[in-house]
């Protein structure tokens, strides 16, 4: 078992994955925007992998993506199913490779998620873990009932609550925990309970209201898209659901439970040095109540350079690299900096929905 960190990691463990796969490969699509991935799995068709891609029937601002993604895929020889309707999300993001291998992922196949963005991913050959996100995957695909088998295994929303709540219940010393945007009130009152009674409750993201018990703080170095919870510095919990009523009930989220002490320390060393990068402390202890509202984040910052970027790389390849000595380029390049500015605004708002 092994930790992927993100950004640190970046694409490669999965493209290399992918390009080593020997007999199959069945992937879960929440979002995909990772061409070099895209052709990954299109080569792997093509000589002669069975690769499976089960797709999310819509996301937020993307449902044309994924049609065209799925259009694509089957040009391409790649067997196609869609995720039924009946839950209101379908949000989890995992990876078997060869029926011995499973990537569990919080984050998405994309460039803001990899790049950009704090996310953690366990890589297992845990026989009973790869056989339930197999059951999950053939359950998922024929539209057929999940019943969990490992408790371990946390979906949404068959064991989620339960899972989650007893995990969270059970921290005798400490807690920490990275979401977005925590918003249960079962699960808010427990952490509050824990933490009058002395446990080290410290979340990175945000809750819903006002609490002058729990002590929280935003990420401002990088955007934050994991949903992890370290507890006693024993076990861990990496996955796709926040601490919600929809994500625990009504969703269909993916995460895992681990106690492998490499991984757990990884990811409280992680979490401590982001902690830090808070400030958090050092406001407490001036007396601040609040911290101050954070800069603009680091991903509309990051997705507008890069749309600039890849705007005047189009221009100088359809017009030839004289272009660059004409005086005109700015205006050359203004309409499709435009678009492109306009494509990357969208894709972060689509994304944010998902907290």
């Amino acid at each position: 078992m092994r930790l992927l960190i993100q950004p640190r990691d970046g694409v490669e463990p999965l493209l290399k994955a992918i390009k080593g796969a020997r007999k199959s490969i069945d992937i879960l699509i929440f979002r995909l925007d990772w061409r070099e991935l895209e052709t990954a799995l299109k080569a792997a068709s093509k000589r002669g992998i069975a690769v499976r891609a089960l797709i999310a029937h819509t996301n937020r601002g993307g449902e044309s993506k994924l049609r065209n993604l799925e259009m694509r895929f089957l040009e391409a020889g790649i067997t196609v199913a869609r995720t039924a309707d009946d839950l209101i999300r379908y949000h989890g993001k995992m990876m078997i490779v060869d029926r011995q291998t499973l990537y569990l992922l919080s984050f998405n196949f994309l460039h803001i998620d990899i790049e950009h963005s704090r996310g953690f991913g366990i890589v297992t050959r845990h026989a009973k873990y790869v056989h339930e996100a197999l059951k999950l995957f053939e359950a998922d695909s024929n539209r057929q009932t999940y019943t969990p088998g490992v408790n371990t295994f946390i979906v949404s929303p068959a064991n989620a609550r339960a899972q989650l709540t007893a995990f969270v219940e059970k921290a005798k010393k400490q807690l920490l925990i990275y979401d977005p945007k925590i918003a249960d009130h079962q699960i808010v009152g427990a952490l509050q309970n824990l933490a009058k009674d002395g446990v080290d409750v410290r979340i990175i993201g945000s809750l819903t209201a006002r609490n002058a018990i729990l002590r929280v703080a935003p990420l401002t170095c990088m955007r934050l898209h994991t949903r992890t919870i370290i507890r006693d510095g024993r076990d861990a919990f990496i996955g796709s659901q926040s601490l919600r009523p929809n994500e625990l009930d009504s969703r269909r989220e993916i995460g895992i439970i681990v106690r492998d002490p490499r991984i757990v320390n990884e990811l409280l060393g992680t979490f401590e040095k982001d902690w830090d990068s808070t400030g958090f402390e050092e406001l407490h202890a001036a007396g601040v109540e609040e911290q101050p509202a954070p800069a603009p984040p680091v991903e509309v910052e990051q997705a507008l350079a890069t749309a600039v970027k890849q705007a005047v790389r189009k221009v100088v390849a359809k017009a030839g690299p004289e272009v660059l000595d004409n005086g005109n380029l700015a205006t050359a390049v203004k309409h499709t900096v435009k678009k492109a500015v306009k494509e990357a605004v969208k894709e972060i708002a689509a994304s944010a929905d998902e907290v």
